[in-house]
């Protein structure tokens, strides 16, 4: 989701919020919350657009359901 404000008759982004929808195991979800605390020093998008844009992200983790594997 994005914020758009108008400067001298432009419209420009000001601010971004990604939300990450993550289904996996519930066993992951220490290594997910992990991931998701670190990914953007490494992600060029973010450092390209942090100086000038806010971005903020959540991560939003859905356990899948157990299976006995048969």
């Amino acid at each position: 989701m994005g914020e758009i404000e108008k400067e001298e008759g432009v419209l420009v982004i000001r601010r971004i919020h990604v939300r990450m929808n993550l289904q996996a195991p519930a066993a992951d979800r220490e290594t997910a919350e992990r991931v998701h605390g670190i990914y953007r020093d490494s992600c060029p998008v973010y450092r390209t657009l942090k100086p000038a844009i806010a971005i903020t992200t959540e991560l939003v983790f859905e356990p899948l359901a157990e299976t006995s594997g048969f």
